[in-house]
């Protein structure tokens, strides 16, 4: 399966096959490369995939590796100048690639050195979570963390290709997958009823992973469409962050450690729909579809934190502008709207 997102001079083609890590070197000789590889990734991706990605490449070009430790705290603005003076190591020049193979950390981490090394490096994505595969490996975000909150030191810059292997999933820890899954149902509460109910039909994981490819294809199709019109995320494409005011700031809340990004955006999700019907937003409840779909995939419904008690991460929330906040409600299943409103949306009642 293949898609292009058509952004002009920053198209760019994700392929989806089962199997393409075994032939990775075909992909990037399609980029005209001739010089060094810089390979970002953690420790656990690297132990499984790392010496099969550099074995075949070292065949035609000159390749290094950065292994980080695994998890949020690696992608901290503090992390940046060891990987910057290991790319200096290196010899890498603008001429060169950078490739992230790893999840959604090291996809956004691998990004963003690319988009500063030496003011920009071409950069693929081989993403590695499901989180990464259905969301945060498309759309040219990509950023890094400060004490005070997630992701708050970024830029858009889009890698030049991206290439999925569903097969990897098979050697995901469960709880990886299921943070991942939190991703697969935005995308179906925001915009297609139908990829919702398809989640609903599957029994469980075991039937899901027999329809990845699909399912992985409905979702970049979606993100792509959404980007295409949308690119620097001041329009239409805020729709994309339905459940992350909340989840980004319960993540913030529990440094990290506690819930993972798809956990909290899951949580998110549920809270924001609770919360606008009992305001009168919106003119249904879908809480309960959404609620069972999250019991469904494993994911936690609730944290023991109060949306009082998470105000001053909600402020730090990108899609706040000139203090006026946009949160992303749904008018129907498959429907997202931007709501346009304040801080004070989460003291009332």
């Amino acid at each position: 399966m293949e898609l292009t997102v058509n952004l002009k001079e920053h198209s760019y083609p994700i392929y989806i096959e089962k199997g393409a890590f075994l032939n990775i070197v075909s992909y990037i000789n399609s980029l005209n490369k001739t010089g060094k590889i810089m390979i970002i990734s953690d420790d656990k991706v690297y132990s499984y995939y790392g010496e099969l990605i550099k074995n075949q490449l070292k065949s035609r070009y000159e390749v290094y590796e950065i292994v980080l430790p695994h998890g949020e705290k690696s992608k901290h603005f503090k992390v940046l100048e060891s990987i910057y003076q290991q790319c200096l190591e290196a010899k890498l020049t603008r001429s060169d690639l950078i490739i992230a193979l790893g999840g959604g950390v090291i996809g956004d981490l691998a990004g963003f050195i690319a988009a500063t090394y030496v003011r920009g490096i071409d950069f693929v994505q081989l993403p590695t979570s499901l989180l990464a595969q259905v969301d945060s490996s498309v759309g040219g975000k990509v950023a890094v963390d400060l004490d005070v909150g997630k992701n708050l030191v970024g830029a858009f810059y889009h890698p030049k290709m991206v290439v999925i292997d569903s097969d990897v999933l098979k050697t995901l820890e469960p709880k990886y997958l299921h943070d991942g899954m939190a991703e697969v149902i935005k995308y179906g509460c925001i915009r297609s009823l139908s990829l919702f109910e398809k989640l609903e039909s599957y029994q469980g994981y075991d039937e899901l992973l027999e329809h990845i490819d699909e399912i992985i294809y409905e979702c970049i199709d979606i993100k792509r469409e959404v980007v295409e019109n949308d690119e620097k995320d001041f329009g239409d494409r805020l729709i994309l962050n339905f459940g992350h005011t909340i989840g980004h700031a319960i993540e913030q809340y529990y440094q990290y450690v506690r819930y993972s990004h798809g956990e909290s955006v899951g949580i998110g999700m549920l809270r924001i729909i609770k919360e606008a019907n009992k305001k009168g937003l919106i003119k249904k409840d879908y809480s309960e579809r959404i609620r069972q779909l999250l019991i469904k995939y494993l994911l936690p419904i609730d944290c023991e934190v109060a949306n009082q008690d998470l105000l001053a991460g909600i402020m730090l929330d990108k899609k706040n502008f000139n203090s006026q906040l946009n949160l992303i409600l749904l008018e129907e299943i498959g429907k997202a709207v931007i709501y346009k409103t304040t801080i004070d949306f989460f003291k009332e009642g």
